[in-house]
């Protein structure tokens, strides 16, 4: 053994990294350890990097309001300089459709009132003045371009939209990670780049005791973090740690389109958007683009891969997600030239995180995170760390499941409901919406 650290976090994109940060902020010996050559290289690069509030559960909501509060603050949270700079909160708010499939936010509305969260609820004629770029016009529900009636409205207009103003996005997302890595530095932390975890030790009684790299070193440690984003469930088989998991991760193939938007000004006046009807989101991109994701309707495949062996090019899922984002901007320009991104989700059975212990002692996850979690990094760092110590401390987080403190909106969340152990949540939109 050459080395020892008294918890070793695998993976070191914009989670793992937090939580590096604040395991050494709490006087833990960490070292992060990735495979990619720098923090935040994999699958955090390739975020959208989006910022909001509202999620279909009242907990979700709560944990993005406090994560908000780090973003707002950001370079007072960090307390630390990086010589790239820092990453920039671009708060443009959101503009979230009312439709019939999302009950008109209805529910969304009820959790930002039970949290104080603000926003303005904007009838249709409200709505085309906030967008008078928008054809508002129905097209539910969302088709593929093969399929009868496509691009043709199905009749009336959209019942207006909910704008949330705490909302936006993160300009640089690598950056962020690196943000972090250079905070977590600060307080002591470590993080070792270009290496994999091949192998999770135990000692005599089950529990973690050191790792082995591709490189033949043998790390000493008695706790491991799993944030090892999409190869997250090929870690847990690695550390014996699925015999008792209820939900599961998979690694899934998005791609997210970035076609010039025909709107003068839009990188700076644009906003956040997310419309059921036509299952995309959007945001502004630099260089005039608007970049279009995907909010997984049930028409589209879903291509599940082994993160060790995908394909990264584009496919027909490029034209399908801009020919939907085209039916709402009319003068949208469609380019030969696919841009945007392709990277891999880690997402769970209910596309809600697991944040919790596992039933190997010493053994952590913050995994299946992918999608919806970017805004909830530097909290959810905060609350591994509080779990961890807690557990460690002797703590029965599955019996009595941790409550953490959400300082900044002055609530606790229960971190029982990221449990590994529970049954999947039927209030998930079981999409990249959480």
């Amino acid at each position: 053994m050459t080395k020892t650290y008294d918890a070793i976090v695998i993976g070191a994109g914009v989670i793992g990294a937090a939580i590096g940060l604040e395991l050494a902020r709490k006087g833990v010996k960490t070292l992060n350890v990735d495979m990619a050559p720098a923090a935040g290289y994999g699958s955090t690069a390739g975020s959208c990097a989006i910022i909001r509030t509202h999620y279909s559960t009242l907990e979700g909501s709560a944990f993005a309001f406090e994560g908000f509060h780090y973003w707002k603050a950001w370079p007072d949270y960090l307390a630390a300089a990086d010589e790239r700079g820092l990453a920039e909160f671009r708060q443009t708010g959101c503009i979230v459709m009312k439709t019939e499939a999302n009950g008109y936010l209805a529910n969304v509305k009820a959790h930002m009132d039970a949290l104080g969260v603000p926003y303005d609820d904007l009838d249709t004629a409200a709505l085309k003045r906030k967008a008078p770029y928008y054809d508002l016009h129905l097209f539910h529900p969302p088709k593929r371009p093969e399929d009868a009636g496509f691009g043709e409205p199905t009749g009336g207009e959209l019942a207006g939209a909910v704008y949330f103003p705490y909302a936006g996005y993160i300009t640089d997302p690598q950056l962020s990670a690196h943000n972090l890595q250079r905070a977590a530095e600060a307080a002591g932390g470590a993080f070792l780049f270009n290496r994999r975890v091949v192998d999770i030790r135990k000692d005599d009684t089950g529990r973690i005791a050191g790792v082995t790299l591709d490189d033949g070193e043998r790390i000493a440690t008695r706790i491991v973090v799993n944030v090892a984003g999409p190869h997250s469930f090929k870690v847990n088989a690695m550390a014996g740690a699925t015999a008792d998991m209820k939900i599961g991760t998979r690694a899934l193939k998005q791609e997210v389109v970035h076609v010039p938007m025909p709107v003068d000004g839009y990188d700076a006046d644009g906003m956040v958007t997310s419309d059921s009807d036509i299952a995309c989101y959007t945001r502004p991109e630099k260089g005039g683009f608007l970049l279009v994701g995907s909010e997984d309707p049930p028409c589209d495949p879903r291509e599940w891969v082994d993160p060790d062996d995908w394909d990264r090019n584009f496919s027909e899922q490029w034209r399908v997600q801009a020919l939907r984002a085209a039916q709402r901007i009319r003068n949208l320009g469609i380019p030969s030239q696919m841009k945007g991104v392709t990277e891999l989700y880690d997402v769970t059975d209910d596309w809600i995180p697991i944040y919790d212990r596992s039933c190997v002692p010493g053994y952590y996850m913050a995994i299946g995170s992918s999608g919806n979690q970017f805004k909830n990094a530097p909290v959810a760092g905060a609350m591994m760390a509080d779990l961890i110590g807690k557990v460690e401390a002797g703590h029965d987080h599955d019996a009595d499941p941790v409550a953490f403190p959400l300082t900044h909106i002055g609530r606790t969340t229960d971190v029982g409901f990221y449990s590994r152990l529970r049954t999947i949540n039927p209030e998930s939109s079981f999409s990249v919406l959480g």
